[in-house]
């Protein structure tokens, strides 16, 4: 059994890249619906990094707060108020970014270099994302009266984020597999 998971590294590399791609696909292609582009608001809204891109940000009152829609929830005003926002036009220009981010990673299978460039681009997609649980007030529990809040009570957002942690190290090991193989490539070139 050792020595089947030992010599089975590379398939494990490469279905962690098929994995990531899929993540990256699924979630990327889910920013095009109303539902994903709201909910993604508080993120973006108190991103240093992000918050930019938005007509309105964290700074304006909070007024996001005021314009949410839970998951599946339609309300007319709060769609016109993201729309003047920029927040359906931000959220597909992001799933197309976090998409192309995903088929670079699955692209390392047969090509290193694409492969370097999508577990680099994973691990700064990673950084960003758990610099939510920092800046975005959504990912703790709120003092709402109960005895658990704030740090180490992460909420539901809190404890999408934290899992980021793990597409980080995903991103490490295929930048690493994929410069190994580069650089074989290269000493064989040489030789």
């Amino acid at each position: 059994m050792l020595e089947f998971l030992a010599n089975s590294q590379k398939n494990f590399i490469n279905f962690l890249r098929i994995g990531i791609f899929v993540v990256m696909a699924w979630i990327g292609g889910l920013k095009a619906f109303q539902y994903e582009a709201d909910g993604i608001i508080p993120f973006v809204a108190n991103s240093p990094f992000m918050n930019f891109l938005l007509s309105k940000s964290a700074d304006d009152a909070d007024s996001y707060k005021l314009h949410k829609n839970k998951e599946g929830e339609v309300i007319p005003e709060n769609i016109k108020w993201h729309e003047a926002n920029g927040t359906y036009v931000f959220s597909y220009g992001l799933g197309a970014v976090i998409v192309l981010f995903g088929i670079f990673v699955l692209l390392g299978i047969w090509f290193p270099k694409a492969g370097l460039i999508g577990g680099i681009l994973t691990v700064v997609m990673s950084v960003v994302t758990l610099s939510f649980l920092i800046t975005t007030p959504e990912t703790w529990v709120p003092d709402l009266g109960g005895p658990n809040h704030g740090f180490p009570y992460l909420s539901a957002a809190g404890r999408l984020v934290i899992k980021d942690i793990i597409m980080l190290g995903g991103g490490f090991v295929i930048a690493a597999d994929s410069a190994q193989k580069l650089l074989r490539q290269r000493k064989n070139s040489f030789s």
